[in-house]
């Protein structure tokens, strides 16, 4: 076989190889359509006692939650720890597919701490899906580890939840992450902001901007 030859079949393959890679390259977003998103479809959730500009602020295309680890839960009754949290109640879903979209930045030092929560499951879980970060690490509840450090940087979560086939996954800047099955329940809505978990620090804080909420289309 010549040089020629040689360079020819060399082109060929890095050619088939990114086909190849294209075509496993799809968005999360495809086939989905974007919904419209505004006060309208959310509230903000909060430490009971607290005015919403106490633990929440919107400048600039930016959301930006916080809440104390001494703070109060979201109402008087609630045996919940605290949060501050974007509460999509307006697209509450009971089937079909549905997804969240946004770009997330948690600040260094935020810890024990759920960022982006699926509601609603069948008992005993009140969650489909929590994605939260200990020291630096985003994770899947405690189970698994998505990103080692996701601190002081912009990056874009998807979350696909299919209802009817009871699975979620879970895309960070468009790589997929996680994979898992869903765990029932007769309704669910997106949320996402900081809600306190187990070793929580002293302040908890998430930004988020460019939300979006879609559903497959039809």
């Amino acid at each position: 076989m010549n040089m020629t030859s040689s360079a020819i079949i060399c082109i060929a393959l890095s050619q088939l190889l990114l086909l190849l890679a294209n075509a496993n390259d799809v968005h999360p977003t495809k086939g989905f359509i974007s919904l419209p998103f505004n006060t309208s479809f959310y509230h903000i959730q909060k430490p009971y006692d607290k005015r919403v500009d106490q633990r929440y602020s919107f400048k600039n295309g930016v959301h930006k939650l916080w809440v104390f680890a001494n703070d109060k839960p979201h109402t008087r009754t609630s045996k919940t720890k605290p949060r501050t949290e974007i509460a999509i109640q307006g697209y509450g879903y009971s089937s079909g597919m549905w997804q969240f979209q946004g770009d997330a930045y948690v600040p260094k030092g935020t810890s024990g701490v759920c960022i982006m929560q699926v509601f609603g499951a069948n008992a005993p879980y009140a969650t489909t899906l929590m994605l939260r970060v200990y020291n630096g690490a985003l994770m899947n509840y405690k189970f698994s580890v998505l990103v080692p450090d996701i601190y002081d940087r912009w990056f874009r979560l998807n979350v696909i939840h299919d209802v009817d086939a009871n699975k979620v996954m879970v895309y960070i800047d468009g790589e997929l992450k996680l994979k898992v099955k869903g765990r029932g329940g007769a309704s669910h809505a997106f949320k996402c902001g900081v809600y306190a978990q187990d070793r929580d620090s002293v302040r908890m804080e998430s930004r988020w901007k460019n939300i979006k909420v879609l559903r497959q289309s039809t």
